[in-house]
């Protein structure tokens, strides 16, 4: 679905500049994103395979929920609707943590640049697998894995069918849910 979304610079500073989602992508403009990580009380991950028709990595297993942040849209706000949207949960600003923000430069192809910065969250999956609803035109399926497993298959992304995320990216989402884990 394409959406209007407000161009950053390179540092990631707002620009006064606001574009179609699919314009920022064929020019290569920076934007921004949300992506909300869940982990249970017991150590496991939510991961969502994507659907089959995106345009970049479809059925490749990602971040439990990702999505533009709209223009003049606040971030938490943004991350909020994405949850309610892609996997059916309703949940208190209170319960995301943000734990940074990660610039990501992925050149696809030539009408394909995806420049963004995402704000990443964590935050505890309180419901069982089975309850949550996924969009259908945006999420193939979810599971839960243990971090463990998540870990070691990080190893070898191609070979697991993940997204090909920074492996800086990845590492600090497993350090930061490793963290809330020992500490529930």
């Amino acid at each position: 679905m394409d959406e209007l979304i407000d161009i950053l610079d390179s540092e990631g500073n707002m620009t006064n500049m606001t574009a179609m989602k699919s314009e920022a992508h064929k020019n290569g403009w920076f934007h921004q994103t949300v992506h909300i990580w869940f982990y249970t009380s017991d150590g496991k991950i939510l991961l969502q395979q994507r659907g089959k028709d995106k345009d970049v990595y479809p059925l490749l297993w990602d971040v439990s929920v990702a999505g533009h942040i709209g223009t003049g849209e606040e971030i938490i706000t943004s991350a909020l609707r994405e949850i309610q949207e892609e996997i059916g949960l309703t949940i208190a600003s209170s319960d995301l943590e943000k734990i940074g923000i990660f610039k990501s430069v992925k050149n696809h192809n030539e009408v394909l640049k995806d420049n963004e910065f995402h704000h990443t969250f964590i935050a505890e999956l309180k419901m069982p697998l089975n309850s949550l609803q996924k969009q259908d035109s945006e999420v193939e399926a979810l599971k839960l894995v243990s971090k463990k497993q998540l870990s070691s298959e990080l190893k070898d992304v191609s070979k697991f069918n993940y997204v090909p995320h920074d492996i800086l990216y990845y590492e600090t989402i497993l350090k930061e849910i490793s963290h809330r884990i020992n500490s529930i």
